[in-house]
């Protein structure tokens, strides 16, 4: 079983990355792995305008 490098990932929360100690305990590992740089690339326009697409803040039907 791995082990989680608490102090490593402390001083990469706090010092690296500026938060508190309550704000970095707050968060969920996947914040975290995202906050440190992990994960998906960050989204382009062109997945923002798919977004938009499938979801409209405003159909046409809909009175103000």
């Amino acid at each position: 079983m791995s082990r989680f490098d608490w102090p490593a990932l402390m001083r990469a929360g706090v010092r690296g990355l500026g938060l508190r100690p309550a704000e970095f305990w707050a968060l969920t590992p996947a914040e975290l792995h995202l906050l440190l740089g992990g994960g998906d690339a960050p989204l382009e326009r062109s997945g923002l305008d798919a977004l938009m697409a499938a979801y409209p803040d405003k159909r046409g039907d809909q009175d103000d």
